[in-house]
C-alpha cells in the first residue's frame, strides 16, 4: 500500500490523500521519508555553516563533519532497529539495506553519531565536548523535519485517543489489526505522535539556540538537549504502538533510555548551576563562547579597517590642486621660463589688439559726415 486517505475527524479534516512516494525517477521510487531526511541534512548544514564562524569553528570542518557523521548515523540507526526487530529481516536479509521505507531507530543514530564525533575530533585535534555543544543544537531540528516522514508512511503513531486531533487512515487500521490487542480499536483515531515530536523538537531547537549562546560550562547545551528530549520521548513512547522491547521483559527500550537521559541531564545541569552559584565551577568545565565571538568580531573589524585604508590610498583620477599633484612643485627652471614666456607673449598680444582697435575707432570718427543745422 503506497497511498492513504488520512482523516482528523475532531478537526473536521476527512480523507486527506497522501502517498509514500514523492516521485519516480527512471522507474525508481523516491519516498517522502528519504526526501525529508535529505531536506533536514541540507537545512541543518546550511545553518551550522552560517553560525560556525561565531563559535570559532571553520566552515570546512562543518562540511567534513557532516560527510563523515551522516552515513555513520544512518548505519547505526538501521542496525539498532534491525537488532530489536530481527524477526522482520531474518528471512530476507536484503531488506536490511532498504531504508527508503523507514526503519531507522533514533538511539542507534545517537550512538553512531557520538562515535563518529569522537573519531573526527581525535583526527582533527579538536575538543570533543566543545564540538558537541555546537552541533547538538541542530539535532532536534533534523528530527522535527524527519518526523513528517513517519506521517507520509503512516507509521510510528500511538494508541487510540478521543482527543480532537486524533488521526485515522487505512494505514493505522491495517497496522492495529495485526497487533491483535483487545485494548486497541482499529476503527478509532490514534495519537499522531509524529506531530507531538515535531512540535516538541521545534521547541527544543529554540531552547538550545538560546542556551548555546549563553552557555557557561562545557556540555551545558548537550545536557539541556538530553534532558528536554528525554522528557519528550518518554511520554511519546508511552503511547506508541510500535515500541521496541528488551527481550520478553515488557520493558520499552526507548522509554528506559529516555528516562536515563532525562535524569542524566537534570543531574549534570544541577551540578553545573550549583557550582556557578557558589563561584566554584572547575576550570576544566568553564565555557565562554564570548572569546570566540570577540575573535570573530575583531577579525571582521580588522578586515573592515583594511578595506577603508586601501580605499583612502587610492589617488583621485583628476587632481586639480597642487596639493593633490605634488609633481608640479618639482618642475625644472626651463619649464618655469617657458611658462613665463608664454604669459608675456599673451600679454603683448592683448596690448597690440587693444591698440589696433583704438586706431580703427579714431579713423572711423574722422571720416564720419558732419550733421547740418536746418535753422
Amino acid at each position: 500500500m503506497t497511498g492513504f486517505n488520512v482523516s482528523f475527524p475532531g478537526l473536521g479534516i476527512h480523507d486527506l490523500p497522501i502517498k509514500r512516494e514523492l516521485i519516480t525517477v527512471f522507474g525508481f521510487p523516491i519516498y517522502w521519508y528519504g526526501f525529508l531526511i535529505a531536506v533536514a541534512v541540507l537545512l541543518t548544514l546550511f545553518l551550522a555553516r552560517r553560525a560556525s564562524k561565531s563559535f570559532g569553528i571553520k566552515e570546512d570542518d562543518v562540511i567534513d563533519t557532516y560527510l563523515i557523521i551522516l552515513p555513520t548515523i544512518i548505519v547505526f540507526a538501521r542496525l539498532y532497529y534491525v537488532i530489536f526487530s530481527w524477526s522482520e529481516y531474518k528471512d530476507n536479509l536484503w531488506l536490511i539495506l532498504d531504508t527508503r521505507r523507514g526503519g531507522l531507530a533514533f538511539y542507534g543514530g545517537v550512538i553512531g553519531g557520538i562515535l563518529a564525533f569522537a573519531c573526527i575530533c581525535a583526527f582533527k585535534k579538536k575538543r570533543f565536548v566543545n564540538w558537541l555543544d555546537f552541533f547538538v543544537v541542530y539535532l532536534p531540528l533534523g528530527q522535527a523535519i524527519g518526523r513528517w516522514g513517519n506521517f507520509f508512511n503512516q507509521e510510528a503513531f500511538g494508541s487510540n485517543t478521543e482527543l480532537p486531533w486524533g488521526m485515522i487512515s487505512e494505514g493505522t487500521r491495517a497496522y492495529l489489526q495485526t497487533l491483535h490487542d483487545s485494548n486497541l480499536n482499529p476503527a478509532a483515531p490514534v495519537h499522531p505522535t509524529f506531530l507531538y515530536e515535531f512540535i516538541g523538537n521545534m521547541l527544543i531547537f529554540a531552547i538550545l539556540l538560546y542556551v548555546r549562546k549563553h552557555a557557561t560550562f562545557y556540555l551545558e547545551t548537550v545536557a539541556w538537549y538530553i534532558m528536554t528530549y528525554g522528557c519528550l520521548r518518554f511520554f511519546v513512547e508511552a503511547v506508541r504502538t510500535d515500541a521496541l522491547f528488551i527481550g520478553n521483559t515488557g520493558i520499552r527500550v526507548s522509554m528506559l533510555l529516555s528516562f536515563l537521559m532525562f535524569v542524566a541531564g537534570i543531574v549534570y545541569l544541577a551540578y553545573g548551576y550549583w557550582q556557578i552559584s557558589r563561584q566554584k565551577l572547575p576550570a576544566k568545565l568553564r565555557l565562554s563562547w564570548g572569546a570566540a565571538l570577540e575573535i570573530a568580531t575583531a577579525s571582521d573589524a580588522t578586515a573592515t579597517a583594511a578595506t577603508d585604508t586601501s580605499a583612502e590610498d587610492v589617488p583621485l583620477e583628476n587632481p586639480s590642486s597642487e596639493e593633490e599633484n605634488p609633481a608640479d612643485e618639482n618642475q625644472s627652471p626651463e619649464h618655469e621660463n617657458q611658462a613665463t614666456g608664454a604669459t608675456a607673449s599673451d600679454a603683448t598680444a592683448t596690448v597690440a589688439t587693444d591698440t589696433s582697435v583704438t586706431a580703427e575707432q579714431k579713423a572711423a570718427d574722422q571720416s564720419a559726415p558732419t550733421t547740418k543745422n536746418d535753422n
